[in-house]
């Protein structure tokens, strides 16, 4: 007994024993898969025998036979390798008395074939235990052979992720350790030569994060050759300060500008060509600015897995927007794949076999010396580059992979991003929420949550953590950039009714455009501990009044005793007693009870009106800043 097929597009959902008990079930001695379209001569349609039910016409991609009677079969071809199989096939089917000679029939209800053109919608994956199938819902059979014939390679590719034991929910993946490059045994010197591709393209928040994810990376500097594209004028202080202080500890380092930029894909063509060009690259590494890798072992974990192409799975944070499509549509724009959510969402972990990837992944640096050896892999048509880039690649042959095995990172929004103020990323709380607070909130805020690190320095006064020394610098910085104090004077136009009776010199956060996400901030992380300390008292955190003061023995250097026009007060010290000024602090008189040691980024949380009532105490030397919420007014 003798099979053939277009082996290199097909896949086997069951053995051999399932095969030819299905074959002798259908009675005949060569038996065809069966399509759904007449290929390659539709007018040969009529000639067809009518079917009952199931698939009318040959294909020729797969069929099976006792060998006497294939050889019957091909016994008068006299075709050339060029010529239709497929054509040959047919005529040789249609007619009755040879097909009866042979005794030739089709496979119509797809029990031994599949073949997907015409039929993918037909087609699902039936997991049972420990195996994956394919099932045809149309006649509810489970085909023992999938053909990706025609244009359904890339479904085909889908449906090789699982069956038959690739990827089972009992076992998860069963192949994803399989041929794995080990890089334990390689010294420093002899580990793999990488370049890294760098591009900023837009306007991104956290640029600075992100050079400083890239210098964590665990891969050794002299191992790896960097191309920094930059088309931002806005970042080229960070990319310089980042060369200035890390460049001299890579392998070998090539920039390229704002002024030299002129095109994304040209930019991205010159980066994978610097590792094409040089015979030491094993790999090229491509990484795009909003990508916030946060594993540092995200290199070697790439390499180990031994891909052609891969990409580490990134995703935007509470969102399905990925750097991967499962599936294409038919004009080759995305469309979702049945287990786009659950490889999102990494309830389906392993190495998945994809037709795009974008804004971080590995190739191989042999590979771009054969089958991607072309100089131009980012333009296609009107195709965007990654679109571009990912067809290219396809049409080499090339597989690409994106592997969800780790959690790598994730993928920042850049919607509503703008470069109007001195430190941009100060007004990203909204849209890259988790980011922001990594940069801006106190390590140490969450233990102040569960009630740990939260002082009293002063009765019902609390005192704990909250920004940064980058979050404190920042607002500084953003105040005195914008420059606009006030006089320190009773009368004050900011104010509904224009009077101020206990003035200061400060900065509204309504005058920099900062209301919205002040409140949030105060939301966020001062009305959890509000709840805490206060029993019983829920807010909302709105306030009339939230700003930054600032004090100088010639300027305003204290603040006479008052009340607050609040029901709590939150005051933020922004910098360094005994470093940046010398004095200040707060003095509740009732209480008779200063705080002078005041700690930067650390709020003081105490009620505004009745029982507190308090002092500015002076300040002798340097400039002290503090930012100040009347909450609840």
């Amino acid at each position: 007994m003798q099979g053939g097929s277009c082996s290199y597009d097909v896949i086997f959902a069951s053995g051999h024993g399932e095969l030819l008990k299905k074959f002798r079930q259908a009675k005949s001695k060569v038996v065809f898969s069966a399509e759904s379209v007449a290929y390659p001569d539709r007018h040969l349609e009529s000639k067809y025998p009518v079917v009952r039910e199931g698939k009318r016409y040959l294909g020729s991609g797969a069929f099976i036979g006792y060998a006497a009677h294939l050889y019957k079969m091909v016994a008068d071809w006299d075709g050339t390798d060029k010529s239709s199989d497929q054509l040959f096939y047919t005529k040789l089917f249609l007619d009755p008395v040879k097909r009866g000679k042979i005794n030739i029939t089709l496979d119509h209800r797809c029990r031994i074939f599949q073949n997907l053109y015409g039929s993918a919608e037909d087609v699902v994956l039936k997991f049972e235990y420990g195996r994956v199938r394919a099932r045809n819902l149309v006649y509810d059979t489970l085909p023992v052979l999938i053909h990706g014939n025609g244009p359904t390679k890339l479904h085909l590719n889908y449906l090789s992720n699982y069956i038959p034991r690739v990827w089972t929910f009992e076992s998860g993946c069963n192949v994803c350790d399989e041929g794995l490059r080990n890089l334990d045994g390689l010294t420093v010197d002899t580990l793999p030569l990488v370049v890294i591709g760098i591009y900023i393209e837009q306007p991104t928040p956290f640029v600075s994060e992100f050079f400083k994810r890239l210098n964590n990376l665990n891969y050794p500097k002299n191992r790896i050759q960097l191309y920094i594209s930059n088309h931002e004028p806005h970042h080229q202080k960070r990319v310089e300060h980042f060369l200035q202080d890390h460049g001299t500890q890579y392998n070998f380092v090539k920039t390229v500008g704002p002024e030299e930029n002129s095109d994304f894909a040209d930019a991205r063509n010159k980066g994978m060509d610097m590792c094409r060009q040089t015979p030491e690259c094993e790999y090229y590494f491509s990484i795009d600015a909003p990508v916030v890798l946060k594993n540092t072992n995200v290199l070697r974990s790439l390499i180990e897995q031994n891909k052609s192409v891969i990409a580490p799975l990134v995703s935007r944070n509470a969102n399905l927007w990925s750097n991967f499509w499962g599936a294409l549509n038919s004009d080759g724009y995305y469309a979702r794949s049945e287990d786009y959510i659950d490889v999102v969402q990494r309830q389906r972990n392993g190495v998945w076999n994809v037709p795009y990837i974008s804004s971080v992944y590995l190739v191989k640096g042999s590979i771009l010396r054969s089958k991607l050896n072309q100089n131009d892999l980012f333009h296609s048509g009107t195709l965007d580059s990654d679109m571009a880039f990912c067809h290219n690649v396809r049409q080499q042959g090339v597989f690409m992979f994106v592997t969800n095995r780790q959690e790598f990172g994730h993928i920042l929004s850049l919607k509503n991003y703008k470069t109007t103020h001195l430190h941009n990323d100060l007004w990203e709380i909204f849209e890259n929420t988790e980011d922001w607070k990594e940069k801006y909130i106190h390590h140490n805020h969450s233990e102040a949550l569960k009630g740990k690190l939260v002082e009293m320095p002063c009765p019902d006064v609390y005192w704990f953590p909250v920004f940064t020394e980058t979050t404190c610098n920042e607002i500084v910085e953003e105040m005195e950039s914008f420059g606009k104090w006030s006089t320190g004077s009773n009368t004050d136009q900011r104010l509904q009714g224009g009077y101020e009776n206990v003035p200061t010199i400060d900065i509204h956060m309504n005058q920099i455009g900062y209301e919205k996400e002040w409140q949030k901030i105060l939301l966020d992380f001062i009305a959890p501990l509000t709840q805490k300390m206060f029993p019983g008292y829920y807010t909302m955190a709105q306030f009339d009044l939230a700003f930054v003061v600032r004090y100088k023995p010639d300027e305003q250097p204290l603040l006479e005793p008052h009340h607050d026009a609040s029901t709590f007060t939150v005051n933020i010290a922004l910098n360094s007693v005994g470093q940046d000024y010398e004095g200040g602090g707060c003095r509740f008189l009732r209480y008779n009870c200063s705080v002078r040691a005041l700690r930067k980024g650390w709020a003081l949380m105490h009620p505004g009106r009745l029982t507190h009532y308090h002092e500015g105490l002076r300040v002798t030397k340097g400039t002290r800043y503090i930012v100040v919420s009347f909450v609840d007014p």
